[in-house]
C-alpha cells in the first residue's frame, strides 16, 4: 500500500504499513509507534521506524526516507543536525521519498534543530543544514506542534533540480507530489536562509504555526506554488523578508493553485527585500485563486498584493485589519502596484499609529519605522521586530478587530483527512481578527522557538 493513503487509515483508526509487513502502527495510551524503534542515536543513509520520546538523535550527513517507508518521530524527540552552513556536504538533509511524521504535542513538543549552543539570534540565516526535502512522489507529512530552526544549506546533488539550482539556499520543508498531503499544526520555523517553507504542488493545511525570522536578504515564510489547494490559518508571522504568504500559480502543474489564507496575524514584513514593490504580507500571482479574510497585518511594508496576472475573477478578499505607525506602509496598505482595493469591512489606519489593535503583551510600536527607509539589512534591524522572546497577541477588551471576522462567507476547504492522530485540526474562519480569538482558540504559542528546551 503506498504511504499516501496513511491519511486515509488514520481516519478509521486503523495500524498502517508501508511496504513491509513488519511496519505497523501501534496506537496505546503511552505512544505511536511505527516499525522497529531506531536505537542508535546516530542516523545515517537509509532510515525507517520511530525516534523514541525522550531520546535525542544526531545526523551529519544526508539520511534518507525511501519510498514506502516512515520515520516518525514520537512525542518529546529531538533530531539534531551536525552541520555548519558552508557547503552542501556540511549541511544535512532528511530526503523524504516514503512518509515523515512528528507527533510533538503541547506538553512535549519535538525539534529538528542544531546544537543549543549554535541556536542563538546571532545565527539567523546561517543555514546549519538542508532541511527535509521530499520527492515528486513522496507520501505525506505530519508535522505537529514541533520546533524547526536554522535550516537553509546550499543545494547539491540530494536536492530536487526542479525545486532548486546547485548552491540556494533549502528550506525546512519543500514538498512536491501533487497528490499528497502536507498537515502543519501548532509548530514553529525560525530563522531559515530564504523561504521558510516551499510547497510546489500538493494539498495543504497549515494551521496555527509561527514564522519567526525567515529569509536573510529574501524569501517568503510560506511560498506556495502551481497545483497547492488548501488553508493556511491561524498562524503567526513576524519579521519575513518577504512576504509573509506567496500564492502562485506558476510551475505549471494540471491543477490551479487555490489557498485560502484566512485569521492570521503578520508583524514587521518585507522590510529585507531589495527588489522593487515585493514584499510585506499576503501575496497572489500568476493566476493563482482564493480567498484572503481575517487577517492582521501590523507594520508591513506592504499590505495584500494581488498582481494582476493573479485569477482576479476567482480572488474573494475582506476583513483586513491594518496598522502602521509609518506614512509610507499607510500608502501601501493595498500595494499599488496590484489590483487590490479597500473593501468594505477592512479597518486601515488613517493616521501614523490610528487604531492600534491592543495586542495582550505586544507592543506594535516598539519600534518606529518612520525612522528607516527599507530595504535594509538584518543586522541593521532590532531583534524585537523579527522575532520575540514573549508576546501574546490575543486582541485585549476595546480593541477595533474583536468581533469584526467573517465567520460566515466562507469554510475552509479542507483538503487533506481531519481529526485523530494523523488527521489535521482545521479551525473554520473566526469571529475575531487575527490568529488568536477572544475565546481562547486560534494560535496557543506565547513564546519564540528559541525560549523552548
Amino acid at each position: 500500500m503506498h504511504t499516501k493513503n496513511i491519511l486515509l487509515l488514520g481516519l478509521l483508526g486503523l495500524a498502517f504499513s508501508a511496504c513491509h509487513k513488519e511496519e505497523s502502527v501501534k496506537v496505546s495510551t503511552a505512544s505511536v509507534t511505527v516499525g522497529q524503534t531506531i536505537t542508535s542515536d546516530t542516523l545515517s543513509g537509509s532510515v525507517k521506524g520511530t525516534l523514541q520520546s525522550g531520546h535525542t538523535y544526531y545526523f551529519s550527513s544526508d539520511i534518507t526516507i525511501n519510498a514506502g517507508d516512515t520515520l516518525l518521530m514520537q512525542e518529546g524527540t529531538k533530531l539534531i543536525a551536525l552541520g555548519d552552513g558552508k557547503t552542501t556536504a556540511t549541511s544535512p538533509q532528511i530526503t523524504n521519498n516514503g512518509t515523515f511524521i512528528s507527533l510533538g504535542t503541547q506538553d512535549n513538543n519535538n525539534f529538528i534543530t542544531v546544537l543549543d549552543s549554535l541556536r542563538t539570534t546571532s545565527n539567523i540565516g546561517a543555514g546549519f543544514w538542508g532541511g527535509i526535502q521530499c520527492g515528486e512522489s513522496s507520501g505525506d507529512v505530519i508535522i505537529k506542534w514541533t520546533h524547526m530552526e536554522f535550516a537553509g544549506g546550499p543545494a547539491g546533488d540530494a536536492a530536487d533540480p526542479a525545486v532548486f539550482a546547485s548552491g540556494d539556499p533549502r528550506n525546512f520543508l519543500s514538498y512536491t507530489n501533487i497528490n499528497g498531503h502536507v498537515i502543519v499544526e501548532d509548530s514553529w520555523f525560525y530563522g531559515s536562509t530564504d523561504d521558510g517553507i516551499r510547497i510546489l504542488h500538493g494539498n495543504i493545511s497549515f494551521m496555527r504555526n509561527t514564522f519567526e525570522a525567515c529569509g536573510k536578504a529574501g524569501g517568503e515564510s510560506l511560498n506556495m506554488k502551481a497545483g497547492t489547494v488548501g488553508d493556511v490559518a491561524y498562524n503567526v508571522s513576524i519579521g519575513a523578508a518577504t512576504n509573509s504568504f506567496k500564492v502562485s500559480n506558476s510551475g505549471g502543474a494540471t491543477v490551479q493553485t487555490n489557498v485560502y489564507v484566512y485569521n492570521n496575524t503578520i508583524l514587521n514584513g518585507g522590510m529585507r527585500q531589495v527588489k522593487s514593490g515585493r514584499g510585506g504580507s499576503i501575496n497572489y500571482e500568476k493566476g493563482a485563486q482564493g480567498k484572503v479574510y481575517n487577517n492582521i497585518i501590523v507594520n508591513c511594508r506592504f499590505g495584500l498584493r494581488i498582481t494582476s496576472d493573479a485569477d482576479t475573477t476567482h480572488i474573494a478578499y475582506n476583513n483586513q485589519y491594518y496598522y502602521a505607525n509609518a506614512d509610507y506602509m499607510i500608502k501601501q496598505f493595498r500595494s499599488t502596484d496590484g489590483v487590490a482595493r479597500a473593501a468594505g469591512a477592512d479597518i486601515s489606519s488613517a493616521s501614523v499609529k490610528d487604531k492600534n489593535p491592543l495586542f495582550g503583551s505586544y507592543d506594535v510600536d516598539q519600534f518606529d519605522f518612520a525612522t528607516v527607509t527599507p530595504p535594509l539589512d538584518i543586522s541593521k534591524m532590532p531583534l524585537t521586530i523579527i522575532t520575540a522572546q514573549s508576546y501574546n497577541w490575543t486582541l485585549l477588551p476595546g480593541s477595533p478587530g474583536l468581533r469584526k471576522g467573517d465567520a460566515d462567507s466562507f469554510q475552509a476547504q479542507a483538503k487533506v483527512t481531519s481529526g485523530g492522530t494523523y488527521g489535521s485540526t482545521i479551525l473554520q474562519p473566526g469571529v475575531d481578527m487575527g490568529a488568536y480569538q477572544s475565546d481562547g482558540t486560534g494560535n496557543q504559542h506565547y513564546t519564540s522557538s528559541l525560549a523552548s528546551k
